[in-house]
């Protein structure tokens, strides 16, 4: 008799599928819920520039060029136009104030200036012709007076004799109305030329006064006009050093050109062009360093240009103790013109990663082989570092280096 065989429920089989199945959800239900789906790339470690954030002293500076300048120039300017006549100094020359540069001819200018001179001398001679008349005047107007008072004097007591007498019947009345008449005449011509003097006297002090101050307005454009032709002589108008173009004899100088320059030796001032965004910024006073041989030098901003050219502005500096030795006109010095006070802050150096996240976020290692993704907040910056406001803790270490063959992934796997 055959024997019924029981078929196994749990057989290996039977066991090993449904393990592999119950693995398979776990493993499916593990990337779904905690797997990292983040989007990741592969990159070689040792082609990053990885910095560590860190609290330091921040201080807003931007680095800028300046050229080297006297710190006191005076250019040399043609007051009046001509040939030159000769070359007294030489461009380099050391000058004392007063030295003659240059001497130019004018002769159409020279002329001018003797037909006015005759023009100002015959002037004031007329002036002088017109004091001497009203002078002559006054004087015949009181030789007048002082003669009618003569008459006065004579005419006064023999009337008045002659009346007593003629009152007595003593003298003949004609002989006392000739002398009555005569001394009535006398003294109402006296009354009449006596106005007339006071009235011309009015006039002359007018006209005096008036004739004086013509004659010297005349006598100061006189001596002005021959000042004129010393303006032929080109001359230093301080002490310093001559900076000309080349000259030559013969060559024609218009009114108002530029002849040179006279720079006051040792003392120097740097003009530097800054970008017209940092306007707001800048002002008197703002310090600034500079190295020269080796050695650091500090300045200090003195004078803001106001004018704004090609979207940038000039501001003139000068040293602020000890000036370098050995520098020059025309030299270039970089500087760092600090725009704040300097304060304790987090720090992230400068890198090329802000040009494509604009400093919103950076990759920060989680391990020496992992970097990731993470949204921060910069605030100042300067030539070095960022200040960070947000996002990132002393000690992070942050790829600094630039993200452009990055993408929009993640997470970031170092080889």
């Amino acid at each position: 008799m055959d024997k019924k065989i029981e078929k196994k429920t749990w057989t290996v089989k039977r066991i090993a599928t449904y393990a592999g199945i119950t693995l398979l959800v776990v493993f499916v239900a593990y990337q779904f819920i905690f797997a990292d789906r983040r989007s990741t790339f592969k990159t070689d470690k040792n082609k990053l520039t990885i910095s560590t954030v860190q609290r330091g002293e921040f201080k807003e500076f931007i680095p800028q060029t300046g050229t080297v300048e006297p710190a006191r120039t005076v250019y040399l300017d043609a007051i009046e136009g001509g040939n030159i006549k000769h070359i007294v100094s030489e461009s380099g020359k050391m000058l004392k104030k007063g030295d003659v540069i240059l001497e130019l001819t004018n002769l159409n200018r020279e002329l001018s200036v003797l037909q006015q001179e005759a023009s100002f001398n015959e002037s004031i001679n007329r002036a002088r012709e017109t004091k001497l008349n009203i002078m002559r005047n006054d004087l015949e107007q009181r030789q007048l007076l002082t003669t009618i008072q003569n008459q006065l004097d004579i005419l006064g007591p023999q009337y008045a004799r002659q009346k007593q007498l003629y009152d007595k019947k003593l003298i003949a009345k004609q002989e006392f109305e000739q002398t009555e008449a005569n001394y009535k005449f006398n003294k109402e011509r006296m009354r009449i030329a006596y106005e007339v003097y006071r009235a011309d006297s009015m006039d002359r002090i007018r006209q005096l006064r008036f004739t004086a101050e013509s004659e010297q307005k005349m006598m100061v454009s006189l001596n002005n006009l021959s000042k004129i032709l010393d303006n032929l002589e080109i001359k230093a108008p301080i002490d310093g050093q001559l900076s000309t173009p080349h000259w030559e004899i013969g060559q024609a100088v218009t009114t108002g050109q530029r002849l040179g320059q006279v720079d006051i030796v040792g003392s120097y001032k740097v003009r530097v062009p800054i970008d017209e965004l940092y306007l707001p910024k800048i002002s008197v006073g703002l310090p600034a360093s500079t190295s020269f041989a080796n050695k650091d030098y500090k300045l200090v901003i003195t004078y803001i240009y106001p004018t704004i050219q090609n979207g940038r502005f000039e501001v003139d500096m000068e040293f602020d103790g000890e000036t370098p030795q050995g520098i020059r006109r025309g030299q270039s010095l970089r500087m760092r013109i600090e725009l704040g006070q300097a304060s304790e802050e987090l720090l992230l150096p400068v890198g090329g990663f802000y040009k494509d996240t604009g400093g919103n976020w950076v990759f920060v290692l989680e391990s020496d082989n992992k970097a990731v993704r993470r949204n921060i907040k910069l605030g100042r910056k300067n030539s070095e570092n960022f200040e960070v406001l947000e996002g990132l803790q002393p000690g992070d270490r942050v790829i600094t280096s630039s993200y452009e063959n990055f993408g929009n992934n993640e997470v970031l796997i170092l080889n």
